[in-house]
């Protein structure tokens, strides 16, 4: 029997697809945009699950091509200014959330508390908004970054680490020090610029305004 390429379904107004292979309109971010640094977290143990997430087969970045285009922008302005965007996750596959989503259900599974959720109780990151079923990153346009300084190639001081959940992340969260908010309003405002839409519980997580599939969630895996 002919192996299935990939299903289609519909879930709660919102189409999920299972293709095996990368869809059409979406691009390598190192062929559009090849200056732009990486450390793809979720390829890796560094990450809050504490092992490597379902899905994420090689370190490399995908996004959709529009995505990947606008962030070339970005990181054009930014050079300019001896600075360098630096991604940690892109697109992230529906079995990389399912997989978040699982090690939500283990509380006794703390393994990172102290590095990501120090001040919260995992049964509590659902209610919280920190894990969800859906991720807008299996669309295809959202991606979680920063800014490096080139001179000395280290990350821009924003007042949290990526990825720790608590409202020191927010964007707007007052006790911080005044370069730390200079430092996420300069990435918040070159993203902005080049049109992308902030998040504002996580100040390293951005969305392409009028992205190509607002509705679809996709699950290819990353290699």
């Amino acid at each position: 029997m002919t192996q299935l390429k990939y299903f289609l379904f519909f879930c709660f107004g919102y189409l999920v697809t299972y293709a095996q292979q990368m869809p059409k309109d979406f691009s390598y971010v190192k062929d559009i945009a090849p200056s732009i640094k990486k450390e793809l977290r979720y390829c890796s143990h560094n990450n809050f699950v504490g092992i490597p997430v379902d899905g994420y087969k090689e370190p490399v970045l995908i996004t959709s091509t529009q995505t990947a285009k606008a962030l070339k922008k970005v990181q054009d302005e930014l050079l300019k200014k001896g600075l360098c965007l630096k991604i940690f996750d892109a697109y992230r596959p529906q079995r990389a959330v399912n997989h978040f989503v699982r090690w939500a259900r283990v509380p006794n599974d703390t393994l990172t508390k102290k590095q990501y959720y120090p001040n919260l109780n995992k049964r509590n990151l659902f209610k919280l908004g920190y894990i969800a079923s859906k991720s807008g990153h299996s669309r295809g346009s959202s991606i979680d970054l920063t800014i490096v300084d080139l001179k000395t190639n280290k990350e821009l001081d924003m007042g949290s680490p990526y990825d720790f959940f608590g409202k020191i992340s927010h964007v707007w969260y007052k006790d911080i020090t005044k370069k730390q908010k200079e430092n996420r309003m300069l990435l918040r405002n070159v993203m902005l610029k080049h049109g992308f839409k902030p998040y504002s519980n996580e100040w390293w997580h951005f969305t392409l305004r009028n992205e190509p599939f607002p509705k679809t969630y996709f699950n290819f895996p990353i290699q």
